[in-house]
């Protein structure tokens, strides 16, 4: 079936939103019952809610009782007049809107659990605006309610959990610097913080392509469960932004300096290594992961230790790789080494100084990313290591705005997602050009406009 466009909607929404507040006028005037009150609408009106009943009818979208209706509606004589003709677009419009955005996120309460389904498999499920409007109040509702003892977050297609934020419409609205580039940040900010101070035990399902956006509403739960299947990566700093989310508080808390390691190169986790890193707590055989959500869900009244035991009793039982060492566990002593200075350039001069294969290989990666987002991401991990993750979100949303403004973010977006051709050109170009000066702008207070928690 085909959709209406938002833009559309959003047209069509205001026409008849204006109709219908000149017909409550009319009505006011105590204009006799039998009077038809699309006579005294503007003529433009009339025809553009009588061309939407039909545009609505062409596209096969409405169900055959509304089909009826304003078909009949249209007909003077009928027992419908244009108020009554107004109300069913408006109603049919809101609520047409309101499937579409709550169709990306499915929300239900199964069993003693709420359920949070991200829903858009063809984009992987990547976060938009709409989805993380639909999920915070419900997270908050379901925190409060004595009938929810869990709360579960998983993505749908197979593919992916959550693959990151939308950032294509993040940047093409940050470069009309229209507010979306204030609102998803600042909303999905709030968003991480309340899976983090969540009340209620909170369980990420992380199956697949797990990044960015995807690490924030898992990573900060009480309990992320990983499979063969799933892939961790906060990729920031080859678009020219830094590893947000609450990068800034759960990375440098890693073993080591793995958390930095992973901040500057971007480096991939899959399966098990995912769990050996610590952004897992348990690892499930994918095969075995939709029983472990029926388990949880027929729980009865359970507490937090109910749910551990639960996920503890599958993770045990997993056998995928079961004897399988840790990816990095060979290189741990170089990335503590290497990547614990306090400059970037002193990290590149200690894998050039090393020498090796993984430490040249690594070298090879940091010379692509963007300078700017490199010195940001070592200063953000550096200061987020001493911070609360409320703080850190704080400093993460102040990061946004300044990226949102300047080069780098833009033009990551369209080397590495639009054009698509993987050549950025960054601006500064090197780490030298990249000041002191430059840096703490990107870390100044927004004074008013500072994000609110």
């Amino acid at each position: 079936m085909q959709r209406i466009k938002s833009k559309e909607v959003k047209t069509f929404l205001n026409i008849a939103s204006s109709c219908l507040f000149y017909t409550h006028l009319v009505g006011h005037q105590r204009q006799p019952a039998a009077t038809d009150t699309s006579k005294h609408l503007p003529k433009q009106n009339q025809g553009a809610l009588d061309s939407y009943a039909i545009y609505l009818l062409n596209l096969g979208h409405c169900s055959p009782q509304l089909s009826g209706q304003l078909l009949r509606s249209r007909n003077a004589q009928d027992r419908f007049n244009s108020f009554k003709r107004t109300n069913i677009i408006l109603q049919h419009l809101r609520r047409s809107m309101h499937m579409d955005a709550a169709g990306e996120v499915l929300l239900e309460r199964r069993g003693c659990a709420g359920v949070i389904t991200l829903n858009r498999p063809k984009f992987l499920n990547a976060l938009n605006l709409n989805m993380i409007r639909h999920i915070y109040p419900q997270l908050k509702n379901w925190e409060q309610d004595p009938e929810t003892f869990l709360i579960i977050i998983k993505g749908a297609g197979g593919k992916a959990f959550c693959s990151g934020g939308d950032i294509r419409v993040i940047s093409e609205a940050g470069r009309a610097n229209q507010k979306i580039a204030q609102d998803f940040f600042r909303e999905e900010y709030r968003l991480n913080n309340a899976i983090g101070s969540c009340q209620k035990p909170y369980v990420a399902l992380i199956h697949g392509i797990t990044m960015g956006g995807g690490v924030g509403v898992s990573v900060h739960g009480q309990f992320r469960v990983a499979t063969e299947k799933s892939l961790f990566a906060m990729p920031e700093t080859a678009i020219g932004l830094f590893p947000d989310v609450g990068g800034g508080y759960f990375l440098p808390r890693l073993q080591g300096k793995l958390g930095y390691f992973l901040a500057l190169t971007g480096f991939r986790l899959k399966g098990r290594d995912v769990y050996a890193a610590g952004i897992a707590t348990h690892f499930v055989d994918s095969e075995k992961l939709g029983m472990l959500e029926e388990d949880l869900i027929a729980l009865k009244s359970p507490s937090k230790e109910n749910i551990a035991d639960v996920l503890e009793a599958y993770h045990t039982k997993s056998k995928i790789d079961q004897d399988k060492s840790f990816i990095l566990e060979e290189h741990m002593d170089k990335i503590n080494s290497c990547f614990s200075a306090n400059t970037v350039e002193q990290i590149i001069e200690n894998l050039q100084q090393d020498g090796s294969s993984f430490a040249l290989e690594q070298l090879k990666v940091i010379n692509k990313m963007s300078p700017t987002s490199l010195k940001i991401t070592l200063r953000q991990l550096m200061e987020g290591s001493s911070k609360t993750l409320q703080e850190v979100l704080i400093m993460e949303y102040r990061l946004s705005q300044a990226c949102m403004g300047g080069h780098d973010f833009h033009e990551g977006v369209r080397a590495v997602l639009i054009d698509k051709d993987q050549s950025p050109k960054w601006k500064p170009a090197n780490l030298k050009e990249v000041t002191e000066e430059d840096l703490n702008s990107y870390f100044k207070s927004l004074a008013s406009n500072d994000l609110k928690l």
